[in-house]
């Protein structure tokens, strides 16, 4: 007989549905990261629309996610349109570190204070775009192609756990709901297989 799952097993309306908005955000990091890495020579016009336009994309994620209070991702947003408006290294690089850092924040923040199902990814992700922000005045002076690189670095990084993270949450989401990881022998469980 298989036993019922126990509201602690049983995710949330919103646990459930959180998994597409994840993995939307790691595929626009992902992207982003891979644009960086084989972008041999770019141009402080490119590094001010690829910038501007993963800000842009990753605030829609963000917002999308519903976890993070609503001025979270207008900031990410403001950073991206600045970005693409400064059209030169430090603007970019001013932008971005500030959108990077209030965005990070607010994930360790985030993290820390909710224990939902993500709370360890949101203290991950948090540290590193922080930890991204932090950098990005170092490398200024060397132009666009570092700077592309540190944000990409960052992006792939965060993409890297999103990805794990909304896969794992489509997982339990399909296992909850009596997908496929369900239909086990009847009265099989875990404790079984020990």
């Amino acid at each position: 007989m298989t036993l019922p799952a126990t509201p602690a097993q049983t995710p949330s309306a919103t646990e459930a549905g959180l998994w597409k908005p994840v993995l939307i955000r790691a595929t626009v990091a992902l992207v982003f990261g891979a644009i960086t890495i084989f972008w041999a020579a770019p141009s402080v016009h490119v590094l001010a629309w690829a910038v501007g336009l993963y800000l842009l994309a990753t605030a829609a994620a963000v917002w999308m996610s519903r976890a993070l209070p609503v001025a979270v991702p207008a900031v990410v947003a403001l950073g991206g349109i600045g970005a693409m408006v400064t059209q030169s290294d430090e603007g970019v690089a001013l932008s971005a570190m500030f959108a990077l850092l209030v965005l990070g924040l607010l994930e360790f923040v985030h993290g820390l204070r909710k224990r939902d199902v993500v709370a360890r990814d949101w203290l991950i992700s948090g540290v590193i775009a922080v930890g991204t922000a932090v950098l990005l005045p170092f490398f200024t002076s060397l132009g666009a192609h570092a700077l592309l690189g540190v944000v990409g670095g960052g992006a792939i990084i965060s993409g890297v756990l999103w990805i794990l993270s909304g896969l794992t949450l489509r997982h339990e989401a399909k296992t909850a709901s009596g997908g496929p990881a369900q239909a086990a022998a009847p009265g099989a469980s875990p404790e079984a297989v020990n």
